[in-house]
């Protein structure tokens, strides 16, 4: 089956299946903030659309030092990207050539960028239905490699990995002369979450990657960065072209980072939803991961295949996240965003006709 390999543009999705796409449709493909982007953006707009006459700063200096500020590092420990996808391929090229391990489920991109760059994949699989990352079940993986990518909190299960795991990994790549990648892409949906970028001083091999796309719901404008030992950082700055990020993309960033009030009415909203679609879903005997952030994975218990459960969903106009190009998943589970109250309560009016044809 050949289907988009991302969420949104359902477009693609239904021209692929052979479907009509419906007049009306709810997107829960796309995992971005549902409250929108902040309000302060659209009161600066007509203040950023000054800029688009002059070049941005190539070094980002601003927004790279309110980024050090408020993470207390080195402004030379960070680089701003154009999303994370920008700096992926980014970290890939670093990479190119070497063996890489994926702890999957996991986002598809990294494999896409070290394939391009001629890099040797191998996985290693977490087991369904908890995900459970071990380091005694990792460590032989670790035997060779040259990097290792993490997504924490993991996409696409939503699921958060301990702290005392992800130090232990650490300490372990160490050892090996490893680098390990740690995708934070969903950070700041976690109500308590404890930061690794200060460990970014004791382990010169850790490379941090943070999207601002996600939180602030911008994914038309794009923005991240990385955190890194500074060595590193001037490494992997050196494959990136000269004006990647865009002037509005950092006057953005700058913004958002004096919006912490933002960020915490989100989690609540996000806390309160979930609570609220779990509850449903397992009294209605739907199989979810045990998400932290703002998407899960969901599947009909009653159902080996999840195809027609797919199918109908889409027909009915709800569009989730299919998992063909997950390794492990292989679509067997189906991805959804928590969005707003009102499209939440939708998919549960939908889900239930589903239980009651099935």
């Amino acid at each position: 089956m050949n289907l988009p390999s991302h969420g949104s543009n359902p477009q693609h999705l239904f021209k692929s299946l052979g479907l009509s796409l419906p007049e009306k449709y709810i997107d829960f493909s796309a995992n971005i903030n549902p409250l929108g982007p902040p309000p302060a953006l659209k009161e600066k707009w007509n203040d950023f659309y000054q800029e688009i006459t002059v070049y941005p700063d190539p070094f980002a200096e601003k927004l790279r030092k309110r980024i050090a500020d408020r993470e207390q590092i080195s402004v030379d420990s960070i680089l701003i990207g154009n999303g994370g996808a920008e700096l992926i391929t980014l970290v890939a090229r670093f990479l190119s050539g070497k063996k890489v391990v994926v702890v999957e489920p996991s986002f598809s991109e990294y494999e896409k960028a070290c394939r391009a760059n001629d890099c040797e994949i191998q996985y290693h699989q977490l087991m369904e239905p908890h995900f459970e990352l071990s380091m005694e079940q990792l460590l032989p993986s670790l035997t060779s490699v040259d990097a290792l990518f993490i997504c924490n909190p993991n996409n696409p299960t939503g699921i958060q990995y301990s702290v005392s795991t992800v130090l232990s990994i650490l300490q372990e790549c160490e050892k090996q002369n490893c680098f390990v990648i740690l995708d934070e892409a969903f950070y700041d949906f976690l109500v308590n979450y404890e930061s690794f970028i200060p460990y970014i001083n004791k382990f010169s091999n850790l490379i941090i990657i943070r999207s601002m796309t996600k939180m602030f719901a911008i994914p038309g404008i794009r923005l991240g960065y990385l955190a890194a030992a500074p060595a590193l950082i001037a490494e992997i700055s050196k494959y990136q072209p000269h004006w990647s990020i865009n002037s509005i993309a950092l006057l953005a960033g700058e913004l958002f980072l004096q919006n912490e009030e933002f960020i915490k009415m989100t989690q609540v909203y996000i806390s309160e939803e979930r609570e609220r679609l779990f509850t449903f879903f397992k009294k209605n005997n739907f199989v979810v991961t045990s998400s932290e952030v703002n998407f899960y994975l969901l599947r009909d218990s009653n159902l080996q295949e999840q195809n027609n459960f797919f199918e109908f969903l889409l027909r009915k106009g709800t569009v989730p996240r299919h998992t063909y190009n997950f390794p492990g998943l292989d679509g067997s589970w189906l991805r959804f965003a928590i969005k707003s109250k009102e499209e939440n309560s939708k998919l549960m009016e939908g889900l239930l006709e589903w239980r009651q044809l099935h």
